[in-house]
């Protein structure tokens, strides 16, 4: 497996079938990069800090409206402003807020381009952007364009070129753009990024990652991400949906913290759950019939590290199984592996048996679970964590200090996605990781 970058030569010879976008991403991120090095790096840049930390809301669908929610429960969270393309939802949180006994927050609707008039305002201090994926991009270099800090929803970007947007943009502007991969939050992933740290699995060599989800039904409906969430199926043939998994285990890593992605190699299944699911499920007459879907039901992308880690990720969210995100740590003394949760150290009583984590909770359990656990649980969220996320961010600006996640996890996290289907693009050869980070992912 070759591990130099594409040439202009290989990329039109290897990308017939390819989309004209991913054909524009790698013609364009090599030459580009260069022009970018002056810029200065925003890795551990503290927040300006806020006593009251204001916000503008952009994007009030099925996540968005769990997002504002937990933003309402928050002290000192001033929700300013908020933006979605229908008027009803807008002016349904904007009510939601009142009866939560916050100022009403001024609405903005009716138009693809009205986030840009929240974008514009002058008393915000972070936009938070739960919107389909192609909108993350725009909405977020509009709101660090006029200086406001944005959270963005996963994936943040989905082409090379739009992560180096992101990266340049946050590093021009001194704004934080920060993905809201709440799977970073949750219980396990913060006890065992503990027990990492605290050298329980000795030595880290690989770490596996997954987003497993059947969601056939939820990409053939005709109402909320079955609009949009679909399409990329159609027009795509990777890994479409890589940070939940890919998250944790690169905190494990200390990815940008003393190591880094540094290639990864890409292959794909047959395309065929999606395609027997619809003809099972839709009338012989739906327009979905005409449908071609590209993405193969399971992607399976092996990524080394530079200090020589190996992370397997894979992506299936088409075929009839329970849902995985694996969440797998191993090293030199031990391995970790959820989905049920095992765990197993060397040296333990019982043999080859795995067992859980409950004798290592007390010593090992974070400390935002153990002082903000019930709270958190109280509020639901893929089980507390959505809560924890959006504490931690509305913290880190409270306090001023520099954010859990910066752009460039953000830019890597999400790279994943488009540089599988350059691999698959290049019949499975391996391609390099962009260094977002320029140098900067020392400890």
């Amino acid at each position: 497996m070759s591990e130099q970058p594409l040439t202009r030569r290989e990329l039109i010879r290897n990308a017939v079938g390819v989309s004209a976008g991913l054909t524009a991403v790698v013609t364009t991120e090599t030459s580009a990069t260069a022009k970018r090095a002056g810029n200065k790096t925003m890795r551990r840049v503290p927040f300006e800090r806020r006593n009251v930390v204001r916000v503008g809301f952009i994007g009030l669908g099925g996540r968005g409206s769990y997002l504002f929610g937990d933003l309402l429960t928050l002290e000192n969270v001033q929700v300013i402003a908020v933006c979605d393309l229908v008027a009803s939802r807008a002016e349904d949180a904007a009510k939601r807020a009142e009866a939560a006994g916050k100022k009403r927050p001024e609405t903005y609707s009716g138009s693809e381009t009205s986030y840009k008039k929240l974008c514009e305002r002058d008393d915000l201090d972070i936009i938070y952007i739960a919107t389909p994926w192609n909108w993350h991009v725009p909405m977020a270099l509009e709101g660090m364009e006029h200086g406001k800090h944005v959270a963005v929803e996963v994936p943040a970007a989905t082409t090379l070129e739009d992560c180096w947007k992101l990266v340049d943009t946050s590093e021009r502007t001194r704004r934080h753009c920060m993905m809201l991969e709440n799977c970073c939050y949750g219980q396990s992933e913060m006890m065992v990024l503990n027990m990492v740290k605290a050298g329980l699995f000795g030595d880290i060599t690989h770490g596996e990652a997954a987003y497993i989800h059947n969601l056939r039904g939820l990409l053939l409906e005709d109402a909320g991400e079955g609009l949009w969430r679909r399409f990329p199926h159609i027009q795509r043939n990777g890994n479409l949906y890589p940070t939940h998994g890919l998250g944790p285990v690169a905190n494990y890593m200390d990815i940008h913290r003393g190591d880094r992605f540094e290639l990864i190699v890409s292959m794909a299944s047959k395309e065929a759950s999606l395609t027997a699911y619809r003809d099972a499920h839709t009338a012989p007459d739906s327009t979905k019939r005409k449908e071609k879907y590209r993405c193969g039901d399971m992607n399976v992308s092996m990524i080394r590290t530079a200090l020589g880690r190996t992370i397997m990720l894979q992506h299936d969210v088409v075929t009839p199984r329970p849902y995985d995100r694996i969440n797998l740590i191993a090293g030199t003394k031990g391995t970790f592996r959820d989905y049920p949760v095992r765990l197993y150290l060397d040296g333990q009583v019982g043999g080859e048996e795995w067992t859980n984590l409950d004798a290592h909770r007390e010593k090992y359990e974070h400390t935002l679970w153990k002082s903000m656990g019930d709270i958190a649980r109280k509020h639901g969220g893929h089980g507390g964590m959505d809560f924890l996320m959006n504490y931690r961010v509305i913290q880190c600006i409270h306090e001023g200090t520099a954010p859990d996640l910066d752009v460039y996890d953000a830019a890597a996290l999400s790279a994943s996605g488009p540089l599988s289907e350059m691999s698959l693009a290049r019949n499975c050869s391996s391609v390099k990781f962009p260094d977002f980070t320029r140098g900067n992912w020392g400890a």
